[in-house]
């Protein structure tokens, strides 16, 4: 029996995994493992959610035992560290416990057929002080991470004088910096409303990007749109404006402006894990990301794939990758499933063909603003501009599909029930 090993648990790995599971496990042609450093999956455009705290993780989280149960595939917990494409074997680092006890050894996997799937991180391109003292929210640990900060800085400021500012930049205007920054008003909306006067007033929350505007790889009319309502709401946003250096209270400016902050936020940029240059020699692209063919196989071992942000794929007649987002993800998924279904049977692998569907930014409870499509449903460039309601509807609409791919349509619509449920019990921030 062949061996598929699926590295990386996030939207990608895990369609993959439950897609692959569900096609070959009546047929007896492979055995599927999934690897992942965490136990649960919770969908990466949620975290800035979970970050501002209003989203319940313990809730949206998918558990990888149960998943791996109901859809055929087997689930490992590991952090790979490294790979010998001779012996077709990759290692996984020593798995601890919580205080750091060891439970399982350094050990190997074998496989037949590799799929890489461990998404990807913002960038701090070496500027100094980033890693020190900036907070990062590309996993659910980190965000989690910023979400206890917040709640403990929000006590600092309503314990203080009464003129006592909370004071957070966040660097990088793209989807994730963008609706965090409408998230984090939304959570300080509720949070007064639960009888903390005033505490919306003191936020002083600054947007920073490099480019001349923000939501750079949306249509300008979405971008525009966008820092409306930021602004109306009181986020200051500065475009044109880099960060050459990050300090314990400030961001400092290349043109010598320096942005108070007790809480920094890196959204800028993307790389993959680092681990993948170090990959017995497969080819990398210069921000890690492992450069596949069409079919999704990386350029020089046919029985190693990528996809999602981890990979860079130039489609035929292209002059760039494929952008790293979720879409991107969810499309290749799908048909890397059908692909290695057929190549268990002995057909040769698929070529990929990305179909863009257009693209969706939410911004809190305020406002929503999209575009269907690259020339959308009146042959424009740039697709058919959405706002309010429907916006917000399809936006929603994203998520509810990323849970039927996992789970089918009668699990979904209970998971959708029990949601309509929680809202109308739960608070709608995290006040502890």
């Amino acid at each position: 029996m062949k061996e598929i090993v699926v590295v990386g648990g996030g939207a990608g790995g895990l369609h993959l995994a439950t897609k692959l599971g569900r096609l070959v496990r009546r047929r007896g042609l492979a055995r599927i493992t999934l690897i992942d450093r965490s136990y649960s999956h919770v969908w990466k455009p949620l975290l800035h959610e979970v970050a501002a705290g209003t989203l319940d993780t313990g809730v949206e989280q998918v558990g990888f035992v149960p998943q791996a149960s109901r859809n055929g595939f087997r689930y490992w917990p590991g952090d790979m560290t490294g790979l010998d494409r001779a012996a077709k074997r990759i290692r996984l680092a020593p798995l601890l416990d919580r205080q750091g006890q060891e439970i399982l050894p350094e050990r190997d996997v074998p496989y037949d057929i590799l799929v890489m799937v461990v998404g990807s991180t913002a960038n701090d391109f070496g500027i100094p002080g980033v890693l020190e003292h900036a907070r990062f929210i590309d996993s659910r640990a980190q965000a989690e991470a910023f979400n206890a900060a917040l709640r403990a800085e929000v006590i600092r400021c309503i314990a203080g004088p009464e003129n006592a500012t909370l004071d957070i930049a966040i660097v990088g205007a793209g989807a994730t910096g963008v609706e965090l920054s409408a998230e984090l008003n939304t959570a300080l909306d509720l949070a007064t409303g639960y009888g903390l006067p005033n505490l919306r007033k003191r936020l002083r929350l600054t947007l920073v990007e490099t480019a001349p505007r923000i939501l750079g790889a949306l249509p300008e009319r979405v971008s525009a749109s966008s820092q409306a309502v930021l602004e109306r709401e009181g986020v200051t946003v500065l475009t044109n404006a880099q960060v050459s250096a990050v300090e314990a209270d400030a961001l400092v400016l290349k043109d010598g402006r320096r942005i108070p902050a007790v809480l920094k936020v890196w959204a800028a940029g993307i790389k993959a894990p680092a681990f993948l240059r170090e990959l017995d020699g497969l080819e990398v692209a210069r921000n890690n990301q492992l450069i596949v063919r069409p079919t999704l196989q990386t350029t020089l071992d046919d029985s190693i794939y990528a996809l999602g942000d981890c990979a860079s794929m130039t489609p035929p007649g292209a002059e760039r990758p494929l952008p790293a987002t979720a879409q991107v993800a969810h499309q290749e998924a799908p048909h890397l499933a059908k692909s290695l279904a057929g190549v268990l049977e002995g057909r040769e692998p698929l070529p990929f063909t990305y179909r863009d569907q257009g693209a969706l930014v939410a911004l809190g409870r305020y406002d929503a603003f999209g575009s269907l499509g690259r020339r959308g449903l009146l042959g424009k460039q740039g697709g058919l501009f959405i706002e309010g309601w429907f916006a917000h509807l399809s936006y929603a609409s994203l998520y509810r599909r990323h849970q039927l791919r996992l789970f089918g349509f009668w699990r979904s619509l209970l998971y959708w029930m029990a949601d309509l449920l929680r809202r109308a019990s739960r608070p709608g921030v995290r006040l502890e």
